[in-house]
């Protein structure tokens, strides 16, 4: 028996959890980069565990790169285990990994751009209230709910939508390639579909069937959770209650309505 035992490899735990967007209470890169900075410093490897139906292209973006950038320099394995979803922008970030493992009943996809409003034109006509509006530029103002639609309007924005969603099939393609899948061409992997876990892995989205504690068990790999440090001071608390419970529940109203799609 060795006089000193075998130092166990060390897993940091990153959870990714909820909308994906630059304020408070999301996921963006602002919140999680001393985390993730945290984790490659502590961790043997990295697991990133991706609860999120999506959101900000950008923030996604950025979230996704500082992962690979920090994996390569340090150069750590990165796994990616998803839960209940990882979906649109949640998977964009799921790509992050070396590889993306997946539960049976985990929802993963949605590999597309969508965009939501409403109109209140007739409304304001039953209340009699005039729409006044003044702008300088031909296009400075656009999708106004407020003002009857334009087709321009429409054309502009299924434009923007289409080089987005080029963008996202690029990224799945190029970062799929890296993990050792080629993806099959046309079928309906880019149309928005959204698969269970073995689908997913049928359709080379996924890799294979894994789960975080089943990983840790198997591999006798000692985990590290890597969560926020919390401070705490009376002025900010006191200063910060309204905040924090508006900041709340409008981070639930959006996970809410973007997660209601995939029936969670």
């Amino acid at each position: 028996m060795p006089l000193f035992p075998r130092r166990r490899r060390r897993l940091a735990v990153l959870r990714l959890s909820g909308v994906i967007a630059a304020r408070d209470r999301a996921l963006s890169l602002a919140a999680l980069k001393p985390l993730i900075d945290r984790a490659f410093r502590v961790g043997d490897e990295v697991a990133l565990v991706i609860n999120s139906p999506g959101g900000s292209p950008a923030q996604s973006q950025l979230i996704h790169d500082y992962i690979r950038i920090q994996a390569d320099r340090r150069k750590k394995a990165v796994i990616t285990f998803v839960e209940d979803v990882a979906a649109s922008g949640g998977y964009w970030i799921a790509l992050a990994g070396d590889s993306i493992r997946v539960l049976p009943t985990s929802l993963v996809g949605s590999i597309g751009v969508v965009s939501a409003g409403f109109g209140f034109v007739e409304a304001l006509d039953r209340l009699g209230v005039e729409r006044r509006l003044v702008a300088a530029g031909r296009n400075k103002v656009r999708l106004d709910p407020f003002s009857p639609r334009k087709d321009e309007d429409t054309e502009w924005l299924t434009g923007l939508q289409a080089q987005l969603h080029e963008r996202f099939i690029e990224h799945v393609r190029s970062r799929r390639a890296a993990q050792g899948t080629r993806l099959p061409e046309g079928g309906e992997l880019f149309t928005g579909e959204v698969w269970l876990g073995r689908e997913a892995i049928a359709h080379r989205l996924a890799d294979q069937e894994d789960s975080l504690g089943a990983y840790v068990d198997r591999e006798k790999i000692r985990l590290r959770e890597i969560a926020p440090r919390r401070m705490f001071s009376l002025r900010g608390l006191i200063g910060g209650l309204a905040a924090e419970t508006l900041g709340a529940l409008e981070a639930r109203i959006e996970d809410r309505a973007l997660r209601a799609p995939f029936g969670l």
